[in-house]
């Protein structure tokens, strides 16, 4: 079989869209049922060239052709550097791009998946991480569906979640045409899938549009208006009563409770007095709120509540009338909050930068 000149190949072999994949294909010859067959591969972690066997000839010669080339590519699009397990059952993976950027994706128990939707963060959250980088670049949705099928080369993945690194929001189209396909051809159903946001209006106004309507968590962290600005100093000026109302709205249109996330601070938002506020504030919704505690980092000067206090103030929340679960921070033993395994990565490659261009033979690492 001949080789066909592929005109539709993005620069550098970059695939960053679903859009642009499905464009090449259709240039090939590709039908409808063809591109979903090769989506639906694709995303499960399956091997393309299977389809050319598996479909005896459905597939047009042309598409047969540029399935090699094109599997090349699409495994560029997320590669695993390292892998950092947890005796919990997760896992941070780092995950190098196609152009050499770094992101985080965390393998969850109960076969779930966090994935990145952004190199960095534009939100700024004092607490995060992510959030001192800035926002370096988006991911395009094939990107963001390449850590979906990454990952599923290592374990079954049932639930995925869009929380970081990045705010969703900010790159709404793409996480949109991501969450299309994972919800069409990937294997999930509407609430396995989790879109997490700090409160863009724009989410209330998309999502009920969709195809695919994917449960909601809000980061919420304080009931205080004045607080929460300044802990999240980029996102949207919405006081936490009213974006717990424009949540509650669209939880009961979609039938999926909305998730709020409360990162635990403690002598921030941890006191008895903002944990009355909380029930004040959600007893009666059509909520769950997840309460975590921090996870540290060196310097920060944060810390997360002791396990006394922890068992104390979801106490409180439960007898007031507010379903409440502890989550911990997935890379706790090997100090992996969302941004800091690329963080650490970024300072050891300019720490190797430095010291060879220095003339030195040996390579520090720090």
């Amino acid at each position: 079989m001949n080789a066909v000149k592929d005109s539709t190949q993005p620069e550098a072999g970059r695939l960053l869209r679903i859009t642009e994949l499905v464009g090449r294909l259709s240039a090939a010859g590709a039908k409808p049922c063809h591109i979903r067959s090769i989506l639906r591969a694709w995303s499960n972690a399956a091997p393309l060239e299977a389809l050319t066997r598996q479909t005896r000839g459905a597939l047009p010669r042309q598409v047969c052709a540029l399935l090699p080339s094109l599997t090349a590519q699409l495994d560029q699009l997320a590669t695993l550097q390292s892998e950092y397990p947890a005796a919990d059952g997760s896992a941070r993976l780092l995950v190098r791009l196609a152009d050499g950027q770094l992101v985080e994706s965390v393998l969850l128990p109960r076969a779930g998946l966090c994935v990145s939707t952004q190199l960095g963060c534009a939100v700024g959250c004092l607490f995060c991480m992510t959030g001192k980088s800035g926002l370096l670049r988006q991911l395009g949705s094939a990107e963001i569906v390449a850590q979906v099928a990454l990952a599923r080369r290592f374990r079954p993945v049932r639930r995925v979640v869009f929380m970081g690194m990045g705010e969703p929001a900010h790159n709404l189209d793409n996480v949109l045409e991501a969450i299309d396909l994972l919800g069409n051809e990937g294997g999930f159903g509407h609430k396995q899938l989790v879109f997490s946001t700090v409160g863009d209006p724009r989410v209330f106004e998309r999502l009920p549009q969709q195809r695919v309507k994917p449960a909601l968590a809000i980061s919420l962290h304080t009931t205080r208006h004045e607080l929460r600005r300044r802990l999240l100093p980029r996102a949207p000026d919405i006081a936490p009563a009213d974006l717990v109302a424009l949540a509650e709205q669209y939880a009961r249109a979609v039938g999926h409770p909305i998730q709020f996330q409360w990162t635990l601070l403690a002598g921030i938002n941890d006191t008895t007095e903002e944990m009355e506020a909380v029930i004040h504030l959600l007893r009666g919704k059509y909520a769950m709120l997840n309460v975590i505690p921090y996870n540290s980092g060196e310097g920060d000067g944060w810390q997360r509540p002791d396990g006394e206090r922890l068992v104390q103030l979801v106490r409180q929340l439960k007898a007031g009338g507010v379903l409440t679960r502890v989550r911990n921070s997935a890379g706790q033993e090997v100090d992996g909050g969302c941004g800091q395994l690329r963080a650490r990565a970024e300072a050891a490659s300019r720490t190797q930068r430095l010291t060879v261009g220095s003339g030195r033979s040996t390579v520090t690492l720090v």
